[in-house]
């Protein structure tokens, strides 16, 4: 494939992806379906724009093709899903082919998803496998995908789109027993043992890597280890967040692996992760730290107020707050010119006996004696003027220089 077609293809399938997101959106209004769950498709966003851009420049490498495969997968799921319910359930009959378009949503997602967790860490992120011996490994993920996928597009029942079973669903297939036991036990186990040899790949591959492929690695490893620590912490948080507010904070730490598996094959500033992380070290802590701090407030001055109120006190929590805005609002420092002189002011305390000097530092140029001359007690240079007016109003230039910028 040349790479003119492959440009033209990738964002093809970008603008497609996109288009089924705008229209299953609109449907899931009219359907008056919780949106809540359309949350997720914010991130295939950011997987088929990035897929694009790296299908786009790097044609021969795979990664590309399968993060736009990803998004075009589950978002054809999604859109089949709005459209059958909008075409059976909200206004019967108003659409064509509304029952066959239920298809998609029950078998769609499993090739992304096996995309997305099994084919990306294998081939990433040059598009190759660490060597031959992990070839069974990528033909198992072959087999396995082929075997979901079938099972998936006959199963029975309506657990994906309620109202709309499966309209290519096989109802004997329930007689037999050990294929339900397959696809509901066997398939997601031998999909999990598939995706941890995949990233077994990936560990192996940083290993033996160096330079540019191990700061590619980090990247993904660090989006990885963010997505993988707010799923695990909002599991052991004993406060329940908001439905909204979870589902928020999950498709945005999803972004961010979409967003570095960008940077990391595109290698644009990718020596920047060092930063990055330590950045993140610091910050996380800090925002640990007054979480703590607030929360061991409120139950410690609960303790307090409890014997004196009764019961529990709103005080221990304003007291919290206003302890936290104290920490973020610390007290003002006298004025900057204090404590941290500026290079003018630094230059003007030196040369206090040394005109051509300062007149030289307020112009910016290097004229000879008479042009600065000229250029401190003349009209034409205003941006002159006015720093020599700062450094007066600083009080650090008293005398000549002062009485002949107010003359001039």
């Amino acid at each position: 494939m040349s790479r003119r077609i492959a440009v033209w293809v990738a964002w093809s399938l970008c603008g497609l992806t996109l288009s089924l997101i705008a229209c299953a959106g609109a449907l899931a209004v009219l359907n008056d379906y919780d949106l809540r769950k359309l949350l997720f498709l914010f991130t295939e966003i950011s997987a088929a724009l990035v897929g694009a851009l790296i299908a786009s420049r790097q044609p021969r490498n795979p990664i590309g093709w399968l993060i736009i495969c990803h998004a075009l997968c589950f978002t054809l799921g999604e859109f089949g899903r709005q459209y059958a319910i909008y075409g059976v359930l909200t206004n019967p009959g108003s659409l064509p082919l509304a029952r066959a378009m239920a298809s998609p949503a029950y078998w769609a997602w499993f090739p992304g998803l096996m995309a997305m967790t099994a084919f990306l860490p294998l081939y990433f992120p040059d598009g190759r496998l660490v060597s031959r011996r992990w070839r069974p490994v990528a033909w198992l993920a072959v087999l396995l995908t082929v075997l979901m996928l079938a099972f998936a597009v006959f199963q029975p029942g309506g657990y994906e789109t309620r109202g709309v079973p499966n309209p290519l669903g096989m109802e004997s297939l329930n007689n037999i027993g050990w294929l339900s036991v397959s696809f509901e036990i066997l398939l997601p186990v031998s999909w999990v043992f598939v995706g941890l040899l995949s990233v077994g790949s990936l560990v192996v591959r940083f290993v033996r890597s160096r330079g540019v492929e191990r700061q590619q690695i980090t990247w993904v490893a660090y989006a990885a280890v963010l997505f993988i620590s707010w799923a695990v912490l909002a599991q052991l948080l004993p406060i329940t967040l908001p439905p909204v507010v979870d589902e928020i904070l999950f498709v945005i730490s999803l972004q961010g692996l979409w967003i570095a598996v960008g940077v990391a094959v595109l290698r644009y500033r990718l020596y920047d992760v060092d930063v990055v992380i330590n950045r993140t070290l610091v910050y996380g802590a800090l925002t640990a730290l007054l979480v703590l701090v607030y929360f061991g407030g409120v139950a410690a001055l609960q303790l307090v107020l409890r014997p004196l109120t009764g019961g529990e006190s709103q005080l221990a929590v304003v007291a919290s707050t206003l302890a936290i805005a104290a920490l973020f609002n610390p007290p003002q420092a006298p004025h900057p010119a204090l404590y941290r002189p500026s290079l003018l002011q630094e230059q003007v305390r030196r040369s206090r006996d040394a005109p051509g000097v300062l007149l030289e530092t307020a112009r910016g140029d290097g004229s000879g004696p008479a042009g600065r001359g000229a250029g401190l007690c003349g009209p034409r240079d205003d941006a002159a003027r006015a720093r020599l007016a700062v450094v007066e109003s600083a009080g650090l230039g008293r005398g000549g220089f002062g009485r002949c910028l107010s003359s001039s």
